[in-house]
Order: structure tokens, then C-alpha cells, then sequence
């Protein structure tokens, strides 16, 4: 079931985090801010909406970067029943696409919970003192790619953020696959 995010609460803070990333080491928030703001992404490795996407998140990440934007993906899905979100397999999936930023495992699912994140991909667009800025799409891509020339929206509004503390009021929710949540949870 496709869901959508909800609207950007405009200035709510950033929660922090201790999570294992594929490399084998532990990151927290800290580790990841950018001195122009933060980027953290909910995403999987088996969701079509993020599979639509990768091949543009991991460009528009190596350019943020760039921009002084920190970058971090976080996966909070159960791989009790989703196997292909396993943290063997996100080594797999952060190796085979030269992830250029930290691949962190939620097995607790306490991060999502913290972030309210709904669904993958979702997108946490902080400025350089971890406010929300933004709370869209990537771009127009659903389960499949949008045309090569869609307007970047998370790119843009992250420069918007990187250049002036501030992201664009107007905002096109992000949509993927719910959270996998434990069961019973």
C-alpha cells in the first residue's frame, strides 16, 4: 500500500541517534550533520518506489555533499518478514550502489518512531541547525522513474536550505511503501 508523507512541520528538531551502519561502525547524528544542513533518508532495499529512485538519490547525494549537506540512510524495516531488508543485505545493496554516505540499520525501529517516518522513501531535509526544512519527494518518480529531465525537488530544495537556512513552502509529499513495522508492534 502506497503512503504519502506527511506535510513539513516547518523547524522541528532533528532527534538524535546511535545506529549500525554497513560499514560496521556506529553513527549518530552528530556524525553525519553538515555544516549547511542534513539530509536523512527512511529507505529499504526492496521497496519499488525506492528502487525507482536510487540511481538519482545516490547522484543528488554526491551533489548535496558538495553543497556542504550531510547524508544519511537509515532502514527501520522488519526483516523477519522482509528478508530483502536483512542488514547482510544492505551491505550488499550499499556496495553494489557506491553509497557515498552512511547505510544505517533501525532494528529497534526507535529511530523511525522518533521521526515519525511513514513510509520509503521519506526524506528529512534539515537546515545547518537541524530544523526540518523539507518533507517531499525526490522528484516525480513513483514505482518507476520519472523522465530524465524531472525537476529534482529534494536536490533543490536542499540547495534552497544550503544557501539560505530556509526550504520552499510549497512541497510534493514523497510516496513509497509503508514502514515494515515488528509484529504487533
Amino acid at each position: 500500500m502506497a503512503v504519502e508523507t506527511p506535510i513539513c512541520n516547518f523547524g522541528w528538531k532533528a532527534p538524535n541517534f546511535t545506529l549500525l551502519g554497513v560499514d560496521g561502525k556506529t553513527y549518530g547524528l552528530a556524525d553525519v550533520k553538515g555544516e549547511n544542513g542534513t539530509l536523512v533518508v527512511f529507505m529499504c532495499n526492496h521497496c519499488p518506489y525506492v528502487l525507482a529512485v536510487l540511481d538519482r538519490l545516490v547522484r543528488d547525494v554526491k551533489d548535496l555533499q558538495a553543497l556542504g549537506i550531510g547524508v544519511v540512510a537509515i532502514n527501520s524495516n522488519d526483516p523477519t518478514d522482509y528478508p530483502a531488508d536483512s542488514y547482510d543485505n544492505m551491505k550488499i545493496m550499499a556496495a553494489q550502489n557506491a553509497f557515498a554516505f552512511p547505510y544505517l540499520f533501525d532494528e529497534s525501529q526507535n529511530v523511525a518512531r522518533a521521526y515519525e517516518a511513514v513510509c520509503t522513501p521519506d526524506f528529512f531535509g534539515f537546515d545547518g541547525q537541524l530544523g526540518l526544512q523539507y518533507r517531499g519527494r525526490l522528484d516525480a518518480s513513483r514505482k518507476q522513474s520519472g523522465p530524465q529531465n524531472a525537476r529534482r525537488d529534494l536536490f533543490e530544495a536542499m540547495l534552497l536550505v544550503a544557501k539560505t537556512g530556509q526550504g520552499p513552502m510549497d512541497q510534493i509529499p514523497s510516496m513509497g511503501c509503508s514502514i515494515k513495522w515488528h509484529q504487533g508492534a
